[in-house]
C-alpha cells in the first residue's frame, strides 16, 4: 500500500496523522531496526489495529511520513532565476537529508532497500525526490535550452550530494554554490 491508501474506510484521520508524525520521531530514537508497529501505535496513542487499518508494515508508515515531510521541506518556490533556484533547492535536499527526521527516514528506506525487495519496490513505487526537483530542473532546462531530458538533469542534479551523504562523507564538505554552477554549466553545453 502505498500513498495512504489503505485497507477500509479510514475511522479516524486525527489518528492516522497522529501515526504519521510520530514514525519518523520514533526511527530517530530507536533505528530502523528496533521500530516496530506496536511502538508506533504506542508513540502515537492509537491501538496497533488503528496502525495495521492502513499500513501493513513500518515502512509503509515510515514511507508515507517521509513523503509527505518531503513534499513540505522540498518544495522551492521558483524566484525566476534558474541559477538561483537550483542552489535553494540543493541547500534544502542537504538539509533534508542530514537534518530532517524525513530525511533520515529516507535514508533508512534507502537502505533498506539493499536488501528487502519488498522495500525496493515500495521506493520505486514514487521518486520523491525527483518529484521535488522536476520544477527547479524544467526552469534551469527552460533557461539553458539543453538537450538533456528531464530525467538526466535530476539525476544529475540530486546525484552528487546524495551519494556523498548516502556513502558516510560529511555534508559539511557540500558546496551547494558550486553544485548549482556545475549543474548549470552542464546544462549550458551545446
Amino acid at each position: 500500500m502505498v500513498e495512504g491508501i489503505g485497507r477500509g474506510r479510514p475511522r479516524s484521520e486525527s489518528a492516522r496523522a497522529a501515526v504519521l508524525h510520530a514514525v519518523d520521531d520514533l526511527l530517530v530514537e530507536v533505528g530502523y531496526a528496533s521500530l516496530t508497529m506496536k511502538g508506533i501505535a504506542e508513540r502515537a496513542g492509537v491501538g496497533r489495529q488503528t496502525v495495521y487499518r492502513w499500513w501493513s508494515n513500518k515502512a509503509e508508515v515510515l514511507y508515507e511520513a517521509s513523503v509527505l515531510d518531503a513534499q513540505h521541506e522540498l518544495a522551492v518556490p521558483l524566484s525566476g532565476d534558474a541559477r538561483t533556484d537550483v542552489e535553494v533547492y540543493l541547500n534544502a535536499l542537504i538539509a533534508f537529508l542530514t537534518r530532517s527526521h524525513a530525511g533520515a527516514a529516507y535514508r533508512a528506506l534507502v537502505g533498506e532497500a539493499q536488501h528487502d525487495p519488498d522495500v525496493a519496490v515500495l521506493l520505486a513505487s514514487r521518486d520523491i525526490l525527483g518529484e521535488s526537483a522536476t520544477a527547479v530542473v524544467d526552469a534551469a532546462r527552460a533557461a539553458s535550452g539543453t538537450a538533456l531530458s528531464a530525467e538526466q538533469a535530476i539525476a544529475l542534479l540530486i546525484g552528487p550530494p546524495f551519494f556523498r551523504i548516502l556513502s558516510g562523507h560529511d555534508a559539511d564538505d557540500i558546496d551547494p554554490k558550486a553544485l548549482a554552477d556545475q549543474f548549470m554549466r552542464v546544462l549550458d553545453r551545446p
